[in-house]
């Protein structure tokens, strides 16, 4: 297994893991995934944190507490989360030493319920840096119109970012642009580039699932023959993004200040059809200075049998483009998938928060020291 993933961060790919829970890092299982599945970062998402907090183990001494000093149930999910978030940066330190800070990043979600307010996300990530403050964090902020300009306003503070819930080129192209505004807006303010790091979250199976309903509607020899290959190619087009604005004036003139280059992230890496191989959006996504960050099924399927062939994604651009244009010739508008596909990530995570935030107001209810 190991010899696979090796393969893997040998290409340029940084191995993330798409998961977080206190036993995990208690249990000295992500130790273990560091030592020994080639693991470098952390992503964590509403999602994931309602899941892990409503599964409950390791968490009733701090929920305890909390409800004994009678604190809002805002409150006690955020001490929880950043408490976990915190240890886990404690884990993976070594990691971000030995890399000079690109790796071994731990990060953590803005409320997903202020996606579209740009001042309460900045707000939001400033306090969060502070509560969890560990070097080797990143903000996660959604790539709504909103968070755009948060995303600039929250570099240009120097508090590294993970820019999540990207879904089209064009949004991913003004993701880079807010970016390298935060870093103009940092240098300007005397701030070390250096110390700034950012990656931005592209997301990939989302778009199969909905690209694939929509066509499978149209029942099709043309839409049957592409049948799950809207997502790749969206990804391997973002990557030709990415090299465009590397290779631009203006990335140039902030690499010889000393800034970092905005990795590409894939998430959403899970297979969600089983027709498809568990390991898809991880071998055919290969290239250079980019973040996989996979559910842990998804590291271990790849570890067994992920068929590396190395570079997947550079020399592909024009068979990708084909693809996306072969789709808006069925009459599916790619504008239209990719909204959608916003709008449901954003609410997605705000659904997940509310469920955390009634698990949570549940637990400090049942633990609440009785009247005397």
């Amino acid at each position: 297994m190991t010899d696979a993933l090796k393969r893997l961060t040998d290409e340029g790919v940084a191995i993330w893991l798409d998961d977080l829970s206190r036993k995990r890092i208690t249990s000295g299982n992500l130790g273990e995934l560091i030592d020994e599945h080639h693991v470098v970062g952390v992503t964590t998402n509403p999602t994931i944190f309602q899941k892990a907090i409503s599964a409950g183990e390791g968490y009733e001494q701090q929920v305890s507490d909390l409800a004994a000093r009678r604190v809002s149930v805002e409150e006690a999910v955020r001490m929880i989360t950043t408490a976990d978030v915190r240890d886990a940066a404690d884990v993976m330190r070594p990691v971000y030493d030995a890399t000079g800070g690109k790796d071994g990043r731990v990060s953590i979600e803005v409320d997903p319920r202020l996606a579209h307010n740009t001042k309460a996300t900045v707000a939001e990530a400033r306090q969060l840096a502070w509560l969890v403050d560990r070097p080797n964090t990143f903000i996660k902020i959604p790539a709504t119109e909103a968070g755009l300009p948060a995303i600039t306003e929250t570099i240009g503070k120097g508090i590294s970012v993970n820019v999540t819930l990207i879904f089209s080129l064009e949004r991913y192209r003004a993701v880079m642009d807010a970016y390298m505004a935060g870093l103009e807006k940092a240098k300007s303010l005397g701030l070390d580039l250096s110390d700034i790091h950012s990656v931005a979250s592209f997301f990939v199976s989302r778009v199969d699932t909905e690209v694939d309903k929509r066509l499978a509607a149209l029942d099709t020899d043309e839409a049957k023959a592409l049948k799950s290959k809207s997502a790749i190619a969206n990804a391997r087009l973002a990557y030709r993004e990415y090299e465009q604005v590397v290779a631009s004036d203006r990335w140039q003139a902030l690499e010889k200040a000393g800034a970092n280059q905005q990795r590409p992230l894939w998430a959403s890496t899970g297979v969600k059809d089983p027709a498809l191989s568990d390991t898809l959006y991880v071998t055919e996504l290969v290239a250079p200075n980019t973040v996989n960050t996979m559910p842990e099924a998804t590291l271990k399927a790849v570890g067994d049998h992920g068929d590396n062939k190395g570079d997947a994604v550079r020399g592909t651009y024009e068979e990708a483009q084909a693809v996306l244009d072969g789709i808006a010739k069925l009459g599916i508008s790619y504008d239209d998938v990719v909204k959608v596909l916003e709008d449901e990530g954003v609410q997605k995570f705000e659904d997940s928060w509310n469920d955390l935030l009634s698990s949570t107001k549940a637990e400090l209810e049942r633990l609440a020291p009785k009247e005397a």
